[in-house]
């Protein structure tokens, strides 16, 4: 079996993979690259092999840098399955449906801008139409059962703990004679999660790959009241607006079940809290739909108690009109919008309506990619680029590490150490090249039978 490493390749984001077995090709994930304006528009419009060439494609999970250009392999010609979890299958029908209309509205904003400086429109990736129409070709199979893909590939989804209906990728392999298992570990969950089950131990491996997002980091150590972060409650009491950028799916809830936890536990000033994201009524009844993902403590928690995600001074917010106005709202606020990684969404004009202002307080909650938006003012970049334009930055930056969904060294180590089977070669993804190649060093001494490869984009590795 060939293994063309296409995307999150030294880097964390644009998750693609090509399998080429028995005559066969199957794409392991399809997300959206994000970074630099204009590599990540030449990337994402153009596939490095023919999409209608494609039997199949394998999703891990929903989030977008991993399934978010689906519509447009659709558009240019894949009519394959898709095969994924459940939940995933739900999920990613709301978030490509949500990625196109953002799209489509970002590229209306950006052509007024461009029309003023006699610049030549320029056209979303893809349409909500085919959003929509590469949905239909999912097709959803619960945890632990094996379904054959193509000639000599099964696959089987383990649950991998990351977001809700996340998985590892069990690849059981034939070829002639041949047979052997490959596991994709997908995006890996740091396991204790106050929602979600831990990733489940793998048997009988003998090909990896593995993430590395935190290949080399530690998180800070979980506490029980994330969010009763002390700059929070300052800039609260200061009746400053906070803006938090988080994923729409999954990092959202999370943040609101905190906020929930603290405000009624008396550790941070009750203040208006506003997700701003289309997304999050209809995401909560997604959860709602899958029991199947969640931990024993919070499937009694939602059938006795009801929504871990609402609380009387949280306002969730559909409305492009409502959203605009929370700009002209004084006093201390909350505003949780989409994307996680500033690239795009309402989160954007928040930041550029407010990061001007050194009241306010901008708080990331997760990992942001390199070149991202999230990632320059996480760095202290100043000014910084929004919507072709610069905008001053006076508000602090901060951030949160220990929410993430993400295991960092000791627990990708941890997960490796729970694996069986004599792996004999392992591919370490889904990193940037420092995190990646300082995972691969722990590999190889968790491992030492292995042969440890960090692929660079394009590679071609066989099997």
């Amino acid at each position: 079996m060939k293994i063309h490493f296409l995307g999150a390749s030294r880097t964390t984001t644009g998750s693609m993979y090509l399998l080429e077995l028995n005559g066969r090709k199957v794409l392991l994930e399809c997300g959206l690259f994000q970074g630099h304006r204009g590599e990540s528009v030449e990337r994402n419009q153009n596939f490095p092999f023919d999409p209608r060439e494609l039997d199949a494609a394998i999703l891990s999970h929903a989030h977008i840098d991993h399934c978010g250009n689906l519509p447009n392999l659709y558009k240019q010609g894949f009519r394959g399955n898709i095969y994924c979890t459940f939940a995933t299958r739900d999920l990613a029908a709301l978030l490509l449906s949500d990625s196109a209309h953002i799209q489509q509205s970002d590229v209306e904003y950006v052509n007024k801008l461009r029309a003023r400086r006699n610049e030549p429109p320029v056209a979303p990736l893809y349409s909500v139409q085919d959003a929509e129409k590469v949905t239909r070709q999912f097709v959803a199979v619960g945890y632990d059962r094996s379904l054959p893909v193509t000639d000599g590939l099964n696959v089987t989804f383990v649950d991998a703990g990351h977001i809700l209906g996340s998985a590892q990728v069990i690849l059981d392999v034939r070829e002639g004679d041949r047979r052997f298992r490959y596991l994709f570990s997908g995006d890996v969950g740091r396991g204790g999660d106050p929602i979600l089950r831990d990733p489940v131990p793998v048997e009988n491996v003998d090909f990896l790959q593995i993430e590395s997002t935190y290949g080399n980091r530690d998180h800070e150590p979980r506490t029980e009241n994330p969010c009763a972060f002390q700059d929070v409650s300052q800039t609260l009491r200061n009746g400053g607006k906070v803006i938090i950028p988080a994923f729409a799916v999954g990092r959202t809830q999370q943040i609101v079940y905190a906020l929930k936890r603290c405000m009624e536990g008396k550790l941070m000033p009750s203040a208006p809290v506003f997700v701003d994201s289309p997304l999050a009524v209809s995401a909560t009844e997604v959860f709602r739909l899958h029991p199947e993902c969640f931990n024993e403590t919070t499937y009694e928690f939602l059938l006795q108690e009801g929504s871990p995600f609402e609380m009387p001074n949280l306002t969730y917010i559909r409305n492009v009109e409502h959203s605009k106005k929370l700009n002209e709202m004084s006093g201390g606020m909350i505003i949780i919008s989409a994307s996680g990684m500033a690239e795009a969404g309402r989160i954007r004009h928040h930041l550029r309506n407010h990061l001007g202002n050194s009241q306010n307080l901008v708080l990331f909650v997760g990992y942001c990619a390199e070149h991202t938006l999230g990632a320059q003012l996480r760095s202290g970049r100043n000014p910084v680029n929004i919507f072709g334009e610069p905008v001053e930055v006076r508000a602090p930056i901060r951030a949160i590490d220990s929410l993430s969904g993400h295991a960092d060294r000791r627990e990708l180590s941890d997960y490796v150490r729970r694996l069986t089977g004599s792996i004999k070669r392992a591919f370490v993804v889904h990193g940037e090249e420092d995190q990646s190649l300082a995972f691969a060093k722990t590999l190889e001494t968790l491992r030492p039978g292995a042969d440890v490869v960090v692929p660079v984009r394009g590679q071609v590795e066989e099997v």
